[in-house]
């Protein structure tokens, strides 16, 4: 039950926000909309305010807009025609539809950006083990230390420690270690060596040799490095889903890494297990990867609507209606290809022997 209603929690929020990006945008732009849904299916109950209906509707799975004029072939009256959505220019309708995945990623840096400022445990920078024959053993680096400089920069947590290596690579560092009650400078050349990557790619990783403490702090951010790191961090995840549908296509990753409803509902029920801030930071990190996803180039989503506007811009010509139909078409099959795909994933990642069975069939 707790999943069921965490999922449906999780798919309505995300759902409502990419909604709610095209309506502000439309109201902006001028364009008249026609009915604003808080869920699908029949009615509870609506309001007309101006021209528009706000509807709550019984399925709570997030929202949809409906725009004036977003059909061509819509027969609008002149007064009408000047607020339609298929009448304004190219880069009103574009800015409209990208509304929608911006306000996916604009959710996602509001909830990083208030648990940055409540605050999350972070390790610190006391180091739990040396390794034999590495860089920092032989400098003489020992379990207990707490690393406090390093190159001249203020170290106060781990990851302080992971990034500055990282962009040092085999140079010398000076490193200050805080033993006893005493500071003592040690000077580390780090090594390279081959780790592998996310996608089980062998990467250089510039190692010293030793491993956190399991002893954590509570790091709050101000609110101006809190929003700088969350805009980082959202860019950081989107640029790593579209590394993961690339390296699928390569062959790099199993395409059955992908998860579905079924596994997003799972995830999401035992996030909600964990705590508030596990299960909104699942909610943001969910929140990037659709608002990627409807950017890719296919009919059906907002991307593929951006794609026929540029190539309008390039023509000056608008595609005409009969194309639209058929990619929206094609469009909505490679969805819901799509979706059985992941789904067929998730009910064989349930790992039950007579749903096994049954799937083989189809293998």
């Amino acid at each position: 039950m707790i999943t069921l209603i965490s999922f449906i929690v999780l798919l309505g929020i995300l759902i409502f926000a990419h909604e709610l990006g095209h309506f502000l945008a439309a109201r902006i732009a001028g364009v008249g909309v026609l009915k604003f849904s808080l869920g699908f299916g029949p009615k509870i109950f609506g309001k007309k305010i101006g021209d528009t209906e706000y509807v709550l509707s019984w399925i709570p799975l997030g929202g949809f807009v409906k725009l004036l004029g977003e059909s061509s072939n819509e027969e609008l009256s002149p007064e009408d025609e000047k607020r339609s959505f298929c009448k304004q220019s190219v880069w009103k309708r574009m800015l409209i539809v990208l509304a929608g995945p911006g306000f996916n990623f604009l959710l996602a840096i509001v909830i990083f950006v208030i648990v940055l400022v409540y605050g999350l445990p972070s390790l610190t920078s006391e180091v739990g083990e040396v390794r034999k024959d590495s860089a920092a053993f032989e400098v003489g680096m020992l379990k207990g230390d707490k690393i406090i400089y390093m190159n001249g920069e203020k170290i106060e947590f781990w990851e302080d420690i992971r990034s500055i290596i990282a962009e040092n690579k085999e140079r010398q560092m000076e490193v200050v270690v805080e033993r006893a009650g005493e500071e003592k400078l040690l000077l580390i050349k780090p090594r390279l060596s081959k780790t592998k990557n996310m996608f089980g790619e062998e990467v250089p990783s510039y190692l010293i040799g030793i491993s956190p403490s399991e002893k954590t702090v509570i790091e709050r951010r101000n609110p101006w490095d809190a929003i700088l790191s969350s805009i980082k961090k959202t860019w950081e995840i989107s640029e790593l889903t579209v590394i993961s549908v690339i390296k699928i296509f390569e062959g790099v990753i199993s395409p059955k890494t992908l998860g579905g409803p079924i596994f997003i509902a799972q995830v999401a029920g035992a996030q909600v297990k964990e705590g508030i801030i596990p299960f909104v930071l699942f909610m943001a990190i969910l929140s990037i990867n659709l608002g990627v996803v409807n950017l890719f180039p296919i009919p059906v989503l907002d991307g593929g609507h951006i794609f026929f506007y540029i190539i309008e811009i390039i023509t000056r010509r608008e595609i005409s209606i009969k194309v639209r139909e058929i990619s929206q078409q094609i469009g909505f099959v490679i969805l819901l290809m799509l979706m059985l795909f992941v789904v067929f994933i998730d009910i064989e990642r349930l790992n039950i022997k007579i749903v096994n069975d049954i799937l083989k069939i189809f293998k």
